[in-house]
């Protein structure tokens, strides 16, 4: 025994577990109570993936996402039980906090040219056209790699300008959606790139946009999602909001990365299975936000299959063709039609801006 109330669960056959955030099977070690008084949900605690995954969500995070379990354990403290703060059997050493890795800033522009192999790039021209995919691009810093044939890399750039991390995801040309067969296409620039001694510390996604100078974007309100792609995807319907994301259900919502939105009005915009667990932790938000809410817009409006896919607000923005969509599907259909388009110099115009 270690001499800790809350540490990793001691291996055993079977007791591994599929990572919450990677989705590998068997490399995940959960904490437990050594008193036995919580059982800490399934996604408290630590991915063996260390380089490629890196995620770790610590009993002391939990209680911190969750003032009420913790006050509960106040409570029993007071009363005689077991105290909150586990104590070690050795004499305790002062904690240092490790220092914050970053990436050179200059990845991050060699990364943003070969958007013609990038299929979620191309994705996104057929959504939205290339001029508005090339602004969407640019603005939250979306890059190429090399890995899987031009997979995206979602930097995560801090509000000061820190490069924390860049995110390596794979995604299919023609649907838009992750690659997951054969494998998961997830990896992460410091890993692939074999960078020595990176400490990782996750921030959101588009967190740069927050020091935006334009009074226009610093007016806005904060909408936080799960996945990168879902706030390319807000962000050019809904431009009435900042989309951030947190880059999964869980990913770096604590209360740490998500001090930058201190004084901000911010509404969660959580996927269909991930609803009550963001509910919960509101009160983290409440507390240092201007106002916070979870919105249950989705819940109203999915039907049971949808809901049991576990859909996105990007799910149902998508749901109907765009008019790019419907010009690509009409010139696909007759290659004429593109050929009298660029005769002519002709240029879509979507009514809905217009009106």
């Amino acid at each position: 025994m270690n001499g800790y109330r809350f540490h990793l669960q001691k291996y055993r056959p079977g007791s591994k577990t599929a990572c919450p955030e990677c989705g590998r099977k068997s490399c995940f070690t959960r904490y437990i109570d050594e008193a036995g008084e919580i059982s800490f949900p399934d996604n408290v605690g630590i991915c063996d993936h260390i380089n490629s995954c890196g995620y770790h969500y610590t009993p002391k995070e939990y209680f911190r996402d969750n003032p009420a379990v913790k006050e509960r354990l106040s409570e029993q403290e007071r009363n005689g039980g077991t105290p909150i703060v586990a104590k070690a059997l050795a004499k305790p050493q002062p904690e240092q906090k490790p220092q914050i890795s970053f990436l050179p800033s200059d990845w991050v522009e060699q990364s943003m040219r070969r958007y013609d192999i990038n299929p979620l790039y191309r994705y996104f021209t057929k959504v939205a056209g290339k001029e508005d995919t090339d602004r969407l691009f640019r603005l939250y810093r979306v890059g190429t790699s090399r890995m899987w044939g031009g997979a995206a890399v979602f930097w995560q750039t801090d509000r000061d300008g820190n490069v924390r991390a860049g995110k390596i995801m794979g995604y299919d040309v023609e649907t838009g959606h992750r690659i997951k067969e054969p494998f998961n296409q997830v990896s992460w620039v410091h890993s692939v790139r074999k960078v020595p001694d990176f400490r990782m510390k996750q921030c959101l996604f588009g967190e740069h946009l927050l020091s935006d100078a334009s009074v226009a974007m610093s007016a806005k309100p904060v909408a936080i999602v799960e996945s990168e792609k879902t706030a390319l995807v807000a962000a050019l319907f809904i431009p009435d909001f900042i989309w951030l994301a947190a880059g999964g259900m869980h990913g770096c919502f604590n209360s740490e990365a998500m001090q930058v939105l201190r004084g901000r009005e911010v509404v969660l915009f959580p996927d269909l299975k991930a609803t009550e667990e963001w509910r919960r932790r509101l009160p983290m938000m409440e507390s240092f936000c201007k106002r916070a809410t979870c919105s249950d817009m989705l819940e109203r409006i999915a039907t049971g299959a949808q809901r049991e896919a576990g859909l996105d607000i990007a799910d149902f923005l998508l749901m109907e063709d765009t008019p790019q969509m419907i010009l690509q599907q009409m010139t696909a259909r007759n290659p004429v039609l593109q050929s009298l388009i660029d005769a002519f110099g002709l240029e879509l115009i979507d009514a809905k801006k217009t009106e």
